[in-house]
């Protein structure tokens, strides 16, 4: 008998799968490695957020556009 792939999993299998991966890198973040190019894209966008404050946008407008854009 061959182990069972993650394949062959149901969608929601697959789904519950994915948020219980996505949890446990969530309660170490310290141990996600991030390359210096991630790091300076960050920085970037901190900076460019500090200098031009009102280039941002608040999460909630940010959630609301997300959602209008894939009807959920």
């Amino acid at each position: 008998m061959n182990p069972a792939s993650i394949f062959d999993l149901s969608p929601s299998e697959k789904l519950q799968l994915v948020e219980d991966l996505w949890d446990d890198l969530a309660a170490a973040p310290e141990s996600v490695p991030i390359h210096d190019w991630q790091k300076q894209e960050l920085a970037r966008r901190k900076a460019n957020l500090l200098k031009n404050p009102a280039s941002g946008l608040p999460w909630e407008e940010v959630k609301r556009k997300v959602r209008a854009r894939y009807a959920r």
